[in-house]
């Protein structure tokens, strides 16, 4: 349930590809971010998802239904929100909610139980009375997510959800897309990769209409080079160099005084616990040990360069 497969998924207008060959499937709770440069094809993707457009060629399978066979259950199974919250600014919440219930067939005897509920997820119960044209950017957002599951899809589609949001209102909603996962599969849309590393378990890379990658953090990761540790420990840099087993090798270094070192060791066939075992055996005084956060943003822009997809990454042409 809630599972979202593509195969050779194209959109074209006129001669333009909005979409080209895009294939992938996602399994059924995953938060997955779509990600790509503008014009990239991510609105156009989360728009055909969602059942707004047709694609010219190719097919979409959402908790098993088809996109095109069945219409009315592909919209029950799906949630959607737009860059642009659609919102009746005049309304109340509570009177917006009750009119996007009733149109997406929530039954009346449990509307209202139902609007109290995801009013109460997305932290806006305390303003289902007030006029939506008077809330925050943030809080419309909150509104906008609050009908897009209101009547409890398997799949939830949110296209740039944090745009035109302050930094503290961009951390909360982070907060609320993750904690969205699980229960049901979101994908979410962003030009801005940090957006989607903190929010994501998995990430589609978009370029131009075509899906460059598909993976997980640590598949993408992997991509920007091998694993690496930073240790600080006591004595110096040469007498760490000595004692790392084979398979690692030190790739940089700093001395912070006292006696102190800190030094960065690429894991090329060594696993980190034999690197960490072989340092506390030979008394270096091994004090933090942290794993290096791949350069991601480095392997989007490889991406997205035309330098082409490393033979390791997933691409268009799979699932």
């Amino acid at each position: 349930m809630g599972n979202v497969h593509t195969d050779q998924l194209s959109k074209n207008y006129g001669a333009v590809a909005a979409l080209s060959n895009v294939g992938f499937e996602c399994g059924a709770g995953d938060v997955v971010g779509v990600l790509g440069l503008n014009g990239a094809g991510k609105s156009t993707l989360l728009r055909i998802l969602a059942g707004e457009l047709l694609p010219s060629f190719g097919s979409v399978h959402v908790g098993g239904v088809e996109l095109g066979v069945d219409s009315r259950a592909m919209r029950s199974l799906v949630g959607y929100l737009p860059e642009e919250p659609p919102l009746y600014r005049e309304m109340r919440v509570r009177d917006y909610l009750q009119f996007v219930g009733a149109l997406n067939g929530v039954p009346g005897r449990l509307l209202a139980g139902r609007i109290a509920a995801v009013a109460e997820r997305v932290h806006v119960e305390h303003h289902l009375d007030r006029v939506i044209g008077e809330l925050s950017m943030g809080f419309r957002k909150r509104v906008g997510i609050a009908q897009a599951i209101l009547h409890e899809p398997e799949v939830v589609l949110l296209d740039e959800p944090v745009s035109s949001l302050d930094p503290a209102e961009i951390v909360g909603m982070r907060e609320l897309v993750r904690s969205l996962g699980g229960e049901r599969t979101v994908f979410t849309s962003s030009h801005h990769l940090r957006e989607i590393h903190e929010t994501c378990d998995s990430i589609l890379v978009l370029h131009e209409g075509a899906l460059v990658v598909h993976g997980t953090q640590a598949e993408l990761g992997a991509l920007a080079g091998r694993e690496r540790l930073e240790v600080e420990l006591k004595g110096t840099p040469h007498d760490a160099s000595r004692s790392l087993p084979a398979g690692a090798a030190l790739v940089s270094t700093e001395d912070l005084g006292g006696g102190l070192s800190m030094i960065v060791v690429e894991l090329a066939e060594a696993p980190r616990e034999a690197v960490v075992a072989a340092l506390v055996a030979s008394d270096l005084g091994v004090r933090r040990v942290e794993p290096v956060r791949s350069d991601l943003e480095g392997v989007f822009l490889d991406l997205v360069s035309g330098d082409g997809v490393p033979d390791s990454a997933g691409n268009g042409s799979g699932s």
